[in-house]
C-alpha cells in the first residue's frame, strides 16, 4: 500500500501542530518518520489512521481517501505508543474481536504466532506488564495481515530478545507480502538497521525525506589535521565545525568522496572521511531548527 500526505495542515486552537506536512511512503518499504518531542509525528499518525480529520490537505492510500473510508482502513493497521484494550478483553477476547471487523484476518497465522509471543492468552490484557501489552499487540496486528502497519514507538519496553523477534516477523512480511511499514521512533539506531526511507520533521513540516543510502550519500564527517598556514576550502558547505588543537572535526554536506578530494587538494597533514549515523544526521540537520546541542557552562 502506498500512503500519500500532501498539504495536510492540523491546528488545535491556536497551535499548528501540522503545517502543510507533505510525505510519501512508498508500497512495501519501511518508512522511518523522525523528529524532536512536539514536532507533529504523533499527530501525523492520527491523521493517517483517521483518528483525526487534517483541516487542510489530503491523505491518500493507493490513491483512496482515508478518513472515513472502512474499505481501506481494513488493510492498515496501527499499534500506538499506549496500547489499549477493552478492560477486561484478553488475548483471545480480541482476536475473536478482530477477526469481526478484519476480513483478512488470519486465524491460522494466529494461533502459529503464539510460538513467537510467550503470553497466556486467557489473561486480562490489563494486567499485562507494558512490554507484554505490545507484545499482544504486535501478534494481533501481524494476524490482520495489514497492507500498512503504523508503528509508534513500537518496541519501547520490549527486552532485546523479543525486538529482535518482532523485527524479523516484520521485515519477512515486507519482503514476503510486501507490507508497507511507517514507523515512528526515538530509537535511530534501530530504525537505521530496517528503514528505506527516512522523513525528518520539524514544527509540523518535512524538513528533509530521502532514501537512507542517499541521506548517508550527502553528509559526512571529516576528521582532518591542515597544513600549517592553510584554509579550510570555502566553496564547502560546512554544517558544524569542532576540534582540539589541530584536529578538526567536520560535518560537511555533499558526497564524502568528494568532500574529501577537494581537501586533500590542500594538502593536509591527515584527512579522512568518516560516515554519520542516522542519529548524527538528524541532530545536524535539525541544528539550523533550533534543535542543536548547545553546550553550557555550570
Amino acid at each position: 500500500m502506498k500512503l500519500e500526505l500532501s498539504g495536510v495542515t492540523k491546528r488545535f486552537g491556536a497551535h499548528t501542530a501540522l503545517d502543510a506536512l507533505a510525505m510519501t511512503v512508498p508500497s512495501g518499504a519501511v518508512y522511518g518518520l523522525v523528529g524532536p518531542n512536539g514536532a507533529g509525528k504523533t499527530t501525523a499518525i492520527r491523521c493517517v489512521m483517521g483518528v483525526l480529520r487534517p483541516d487542510a490537505g489530503s491523505i491518500l492510500a493507493d490513491g483512496a481517501p482515508v478518513y472515513e473510508n472502512a474499505a481501506v482502513k481494513s488493510r492498515m493497521a496501527w499499534i500506538p505508543d499506549e496500547v489499549f484494550y477493552y478492560p477486561q478483553a484478553s488475548v483471545n477476547d480480541m482476536m475473536h474481536f478482530y477477526r469481526r471487523i478484519y476480513p483478512d484476518f488470519d486465524t491460522e497465522r494466529f494461533e502459529k504466532l503464539a510460538e513467537a509471543f510467550p503470553l497466556d492468552r486467557k489473561a486480562q490484557i490489563r494486567r499485562f506488564s507494558r512490554g507484554m501489552k505490545k507484545q499482544a499487540a504486535f501478534w494481533l496486528a501481524l494476524s490482520i495481515k495489514p497492507e500498512l502497519l503504523v508503528l509508534d514507538e513500537p518496541v519501547d519496553g520490549l527486552d532485546p530478545v523479543m525486538r529482535r523477534q518482532i523485527w524479523s516477523l516484520l521485515l519477512a512480511d515486507v519482503a514476503e507480502r510486501g507490507t508497507s511499514v511507517l514507523v515512528s521512533s526515538h530509537n535511530l539506531r534501530e530504525l537505521e538497521d530496517v528503514c528505506d526511507r527516512v522523513g525528518v520533521i520539524s514544527r509540523g513540516r518535512m524538513l528533509l525525506e530521502r532514501g537512507l543510502s542517499e541521506l548517508q550519500e550527502n553528509i559526512c564527517k571529516i576528521q582532518l589535521v591542515p597544513r600549517e598556514g592553510a584554509d579550510i576550502p570555502p566553496e564547502l558547505e560546512i554544517i558544524h565545525a569542532s576540534g582540539q588543537g589541530r584536529l578538526k572535526t567536520l560535518i560537511v554536506r555533499g558526497a564524502p568522496e568528494k568532500v574529501l578530494a577537494r581537501i586533500e587538494a590542500e594538502g593536509p597533514v591527515f584527512a579522512d572521511a568518516l560516515p554519520l549515523t542516522l542519529e548524527e544526521i538528524f541532530i545536524y540537520e535539525l541544528g539550523g531548527e533550533g534543535h542543536e546541542v548547545r553546550e553550557i557552562t555550570l
